[in-house]
């Protein structure tokens, strides 16, 4: 008996469900803004300097005048230079980095007020997000070449006792934003997008330098040259200071996790409206 009773019981909470659900309360959401970072290769926490271009676009369901969920797929490409620094060790070690982001998020957002009453709102969100990277960088030939297979600070190489990064890693997004109803059916948002990383591998820059003698044996000349780029500088630069490869475990990072954001707007349509012909679906015939 026990098992009609708990199909009984599933197809009620179905049946309640879909009455509870309103195709009306969804919506489509297009983001378009600028991208950038914080690491070891940028100088300031947020800043618009070196940022590119991000777009995305996203579903989301309206669970109350206040609550909504949303899952949206973004793209954008992340870089960093010190030769943009105005440090003056930091424009001596001279590396440099670029990479694509996709990254898939699903986010709780809460409005401050109901569009319904007013015109603009404030509002909040932070979810969970997955995103993939890979580091590369321009040699001093100009070949444009990917960092992570030359384990510049001797991720994976036996006796490192450092681990290889994984490209894929999860984030937390988290951010505030202004919203305004345009009418019932379109809204346009300006929200700035903080994504918390796990990883301090973004711009392939983290820890301290590896063994000369391990790195130049287990990956070969390209991967100290693209490790240790001080010697690509001229020595007017350099102030003729001795360009010897570091010894290991001289610092080549901070040690800490990176961060990436998103400066948006985010623009809204209503999927569907069964008020508007325009938006809503023909009725089924009987």
């Amino acid at each position: 008996m026990r098992y009609p009773v708990l199909i009984l019981i599933c197809l009620a909470f179905a049946t309640q469900l879909r009455a509870q659900f309103s195709s009306d309360n969804l919506w489509l959401h297009l983001d378009a803004g600028a991208a950038n970072y914080d690491g070891e290769l940028q100088q300031k926490r947020y800043t618009f300097n070196q940022a590119h271009f991000m777009g995305g676009v996203g579903i989301g369901y309206e669970f109350s005048p206040n609550f909504n969920l949303s899952t949206a797929l973004d793209f954008t490409q992340l870089s960093g230079a010190d030769q943009y620094s105005s440090n003056p060790g930091a424009k001596l070690r001279n590396l440099s980095f670029n990479t694509n982001i996709v990254e898939w998020n699903v986010r709780a957002e809460y409005q401050l007020f109901d569009l319904t009453d007013r015109s603009i709102t404030p509002y909040g969100f932070v979810g969970l997000a997955i995103f993939h990277f890979n580091p590369w960088a321009y040699d001093s030939t100009g070949k444009k070449t990917y960092l992570r297979p030359l384990s510049t600070e001797g991720e994976g190489i036996p006796g490192s006792g450092v681990r290889q990064y994984a490209t894929t890693q999860l984030a937390i997004p988290f951010g505030v934003g202004l919203r305004l109803a345009l009418t019932d059916n379109i809204r346009v948002g300006l929200e700035i997008g903080i994504r918390k990383t796990f990883t301090g591998y973004i711009d392939d820059v983290s820890g301290k330098y590896t063994s000369y003698a391990a790195l130049l044996a287990a990956k070969g000349p390209e991967a100290v040259s693209m490790a240790f780029r001080t010697t690509e500088l001229p020595a007017s630069e350099t102030g003729n200071k001795n360009n010897l490869y570091p010894s290991a475990g001289f610092a080549r990072g901070n040690g800490g996790d990176d961060w990436y954001y998103f400066t948006a707007v985010r623009i809204s349509f209503r999927l569907f409206n069964s008020s508007n012909r325009y938006l809503s679906c023909p009725p089924v015939p009987r």
